[in-house]
């Protein structure tokens, strides 16, 4: 097989990878007892137009003021109008169970959101950037409503989501704590050396990060093949960026869409609750031997 071949080989089985695990976020299953699960419509300005963005919100019963989660979403293969609404319906019912309101923007081209998906081409750190305007257009609405606390704001984010994440964080936005990173990254095979690409776009955001973040990677990702995730990191940690790295070991068959699975949460959800504590914000019960004994995860400061 040559090295084209194998390359067409390896993007057919990551495209494949990503619409299965997408599935799962976008699973209709029913909410939660305990929350209410809404969709808005949050105004983005474009120029002299305004898009709205298909946003949904988990929020835990009461008034608040609650603390805030921004979880932003992965890329599904093919046109991203087509892809379905990001729910995440077991991750978010966690969260919201700590406290939390959980809002998931449809970033613009996305699902029902309107607009047309900027891309970037081959520029990663463009595209990340770029995709941060939905973010901070997400925040501005929802710090307007009366249930948030506005001074206690988590960003998170999956696959494409988590690159939009660690671009936010060379953003100051009033409020926010820190950054959750799950499998973050945007892999385009068609691009020369995309990898190096993906590298320098986290050196970039690590230069100008404001904000501590806690990363979450497996050994048998499809998109990131090791130790490119090691690479990411070293290269946003280099330049200055406050980090902590997960390495959770093999997951299923492909560890990209550990976040997304519900046998994940046992995974990630000890290390979040760790990291929500040193913020200073709410988290749940933890066994005192989590820390050090849930399996094959293992962390680098």
């Amino acid at each position: 097989m040559n090295s084209n071949t194998a390359r067409t080989w390896r993007s057919a089985l990551a495209a494949v990878g990503c619409t299965l695990l997408l599935a799962a976020a976008h699973a209709s299953d029913t909410t939660p007892p305990g929350i209410s699960e809404t969709i808005v419509e949050v105004p983005k300005s474009a120029g002299i137009f305004t898009v709205k963005l298909e946003t949904t919100v988990y929020k835990p019963a009461g008034d608040g003021p609650f603390p805030l989660i921004v979880l932003n979403h992965g890329k599904a293969h093919g046109n991203p109008a087509f892809q379905s609404r990001a729910r995440y319906t077991a991750q978010a019912a966690a969260l919201v169970a700590r406290g939390y309101v959980v809002v998931i923007p449809m970033r613009q081209g996305f699902s029902k959101s309107g607009g047309a998906y900027i891309g970037g081409g081959c520029n990663v750190e463009g595209n990340g950037l770029v995709q941060t305007e939905d973010v901070v257009a997400t925040l501005d609405y929802m710090t307007k409503q009366a249930y948030v606390d506005r001074d206690r704001i988590v960003i998170m984010g999956q696959s494409h989501g988590g690159l939009t994440t660690m671009a936010f964080g060379t953003i100051g936005y009033p409020g926010v704590r820190g950054l959750v990173n799950f499998a973050g990254g945007l892999r385009n095979d068609t691009c020369v050396s995309w990898e190096d690409n993906l590298v320098r776009a986290f050196e970039n955001y690590g230069r100008q990060s404001r904000y501590p973040s806690l990363w979450f990677y497996g050994d048998n990702d499809s998109y990131w093949p090791k130790p490119l995730p090691e690479k990411m990191f070293a290269a946003y940690t280099r330049a200055g960026g406050k980090a902590q790295f997960v390495d959770y070991g093999n997951f299923q068959s492909d560890s990209h869409g550990m976040f997304s699975s519900r046998a994940g949460l046992s995974i990630w959800l000890p290390k979040v609750d760790a990291f929500l504590r040193e913020l200073g914000l709410p988290a749940g019960s933890v066994p005192a031997n989590a820390s050090t004994q849930d399996g094959p995860n293992k962390d680098t400061q």
